[in-house]
């Protein structure tokens, strides 16, 4: 087993995050359904599925490591969160994490579902 520190983030509550997704989309005029809407495109959770992870207060890792289908389509998501390019970083979680907060990000900014998920 190594030692490496996991970034805090892992080990934080996707409860606590996920307000502030919502809050996010809302200031900008968007929903918690367009937010619930990208979280299941991005790992195939079901709204039921969501909703016991957040009451579980599941960790943002295992949120993501035991998504239901990771969507292929995710590698198309390109651009920068927090100075680093989400298509460069190399660790599998953290870029999942990444690309949420891109498709959160999206979203805010007022990109249109179709686009932000990816729809051909």
């Amino acid at each position: 087993m190594d030692n490496v520190k996991k970034h805090r983030i892992y080990t934080m509550s996707f409860a606590r995050v996920y307000p502030e997704y919502v809050a996010k989309a809302e200031r900008k005029g968007r929903t918690k359904a367009e937010v619930d809407e990208i979280i299941g495109w991005l790992t195939g959770y079901s709204l039921e599925e969501l909703n016991a992870h957040l009451e579980k207060q599941t960790d943002i890792e295992t949120f993501l490591t035991t998504a239901p289908q990771l969507n292929p389509l995710r590698t198309l998501i390109k651009g920068v969160i927090c100075g680093i390019r989400v298509e460069n970083i190399e660790e599998p979680v953290m870029q999942n994490i990444r690309f949420l907060d891109k498709l959160i990000d999206e979203l805010a900014k007022g990109k249109a579902m179709e686009k932000i998920l990816r729809k051909p």
